[in-house]
């Protein structure tokens, strides 16, 4: 109880907490229809849904490319969490009075700026409050994964709207977007944070005295020289330059990760969000009983999510992250499975659920296995680069050929597909990712490391 209190009464846990809250509510409540929306309101087939979601992801690309590298050297300001909010804030007039007659009388044209709009707004605006929290929790001292979850929260909240405003009127959905967008805009410009915590409070080191008073227990040479280490680098300028992060580039290691998130989270994306809503609401009586249902369902899992955003934590403190990261590929691969065998609603509904077990699964264990084998101190760019880059890389590839695969074989047969992609992708996974005791570059999972091992590693990296 008292550590709960002591979280809520830290300022920068509150502002991160609520700014999350605020951005997914505003991308989830047109962002969750926005398969249906393309395809019911504006009528368009697989391949030309695949044509957007592909320019969107390229868009993507090079936007959060460039929030990744300036908020790297940024720092915590949160410069650019202003200008994604102004884009949030914008989302109605934007929709209802360009997007929408752009798709319909210059196809091209409306995609293309449809693309650049929404990726500084919200596709490549999600890695930059993400990784803007994450860097937040390691100043200030609190867990992200218990920010993070207030971020499921604002999603599921909105989820259980979204339905029922999008039957009445999608305009509802996208207004309601730009007020929510609006509020986290004002939270930005005048929620203003304290000083920053000094070097050694920023991750306790086993065997000292926490900032939060907590007395440290029985300690030993190796815990202090530890301490002592890592107090001496932390305070130490830790912002990297362009060289360094075009110098990741070079890293085998960071590849085996792009290649393990092409092969699993791409396909999966592509499955959630191009497909599945279009599948899951084809199998009611009508199309409006399947939105509604779908909204509910929706609201459901992303509670059950953003529960699972503050037990993952634990579990992965438990077995260890490269075992969280394979545990969360296996769940993906069951439920694109499961909708390949079954068509009855409520089957499929509880299959739907399993996304809430995944994605705590995946994001918080590959974001810890960056800070893990990686500088730590490059954690937006490696996040944003190393996980985001190749997700969108395989987006812009793949979604318009299973677009029009869909378009000719129906959803199950591609469901069966990329089932088995996913899955041979995790076993390969299992091979190539490193151990959460090889080659410590970053943060370690046990904090009383001798200094000797940690030190070297990281001159490594950086020569690399």
């Amino acid at each position: 109880m008292t550590s709960m209190t002591r979280t809520f009464r830290n300022t920068s846990y509150m502002q991160s907490s609520l700014t999350l809250l605020l951005f997914f509510g505003s991308w989830g409540i047109w962002w969750s229809f926005f398969q249906i929306w393309l395809s019911n309101e504006l009528q368009f087939d697989g391949t030309e849904i695949g044509t957007i979601y592909s320019v969107n992801s390229l868009a993507t690309l090079a936007v959060m490319f460039v929030y990744g590298t300036l908020q790297d050297r940024l720092g915590t300001k949160r410069t650019l969490a202003i200008i994604a909010s102004i884009g949030m804030a914008a989302t109605a007039p934007f929709f209802i009075f360009v997007y929408q007659p752009l798709l319909e009388n210059a196809f091209m044209i409306g995609v293309v700026v449809g693309a650049v709009v929404l990726s500084a707004g919200f596709m490549a605006a999600v890695g930059l409050f993400e990784a803007l929290a994450e860097r937040f929790s390691r100043t200030y001292g609190f867990e992200y994964g218990q920010a993070r979850m207030w971020g499921s929260f604002g999603y599921a909240i909105v989820a259980l709207l979204a339905g029922i405003l999008f039957n009445i009127d999608p305009n509802l959905n996208f207004v309601l977007s730009s007020v929510l967008g609006v509020a986290c805009l004002l939270i930005q410009l005048f929620w203003k944070l304290p000083p920053e915590l000094s070097a050694t409070t920023e991750r306790p080191v086993a065997g000292t005295t926490q900032a939060t008073g907590t007395e440290p227990g029985p300690s030993d040479a190796t815990a202090g020289a530890v301490a002592a280490e890592l107090a001496e680098e932390r305070a130490q300028p830790a912002t990297p330059g362009f060289r360094e992060m075009v110098g990741l580039l070079k890293l085998p290691a960071l590849w085996a990760v792009i290649g393990v998130v092409l092969f699993t989270w791409t396909f999966y994306t592509v499955y959630d969000q191009q497909m599945f809503p279009g599948f899951y609401t084809g199998l009611f009586a009508t199309q409006e009983l399947g939105n509604q249902v779908y909204g509910v369902l929706n609201s459901a899992q992303v509670f059950l999510e953003a529960i699972m955003m503050g037990v993952i934590p634990i579990l992965m403190r438990k077995i260890g992250v490269r075992n969280t990261l394979m545990l969360g590929i296996l769940v993906m691969s069951l439920r694109i499975f499961g909708s390949a065998v079954f068509t009855d609603p409520t089957v499929v509904s509880v299959i739907k659920m399993f996304h809430a077990i995944e994605v705590p699964l995946f994001i918080l264990a590959i974001f810890r296995y960056f800070t893990l084998h990686f500088n730590s101190a490059l954690s937006a760019t490696l996040y944003m680069v190393g996980f985001q880059i190749a997700s969108q890389v395989g987006n812009v590839v793949l979604s318009t050929p299973l677009g029009a695969l869909r378009d000719q074989l129906g959803f199950q047969p591609v469901f069966f597909l990329i089932s088995g992609i996913v899955l041979v992708a995790g076993v390969i996974a299992f091979f190539i990712l490193k151990r959460d005791d090889e080659d410590v570059f970053g943060d370690p999972l046990t904090e009383a490391v001798e200094v000797i091992k940690i030190k070297p590693a990281r001159e490594e990296q950086t020569d690399a």
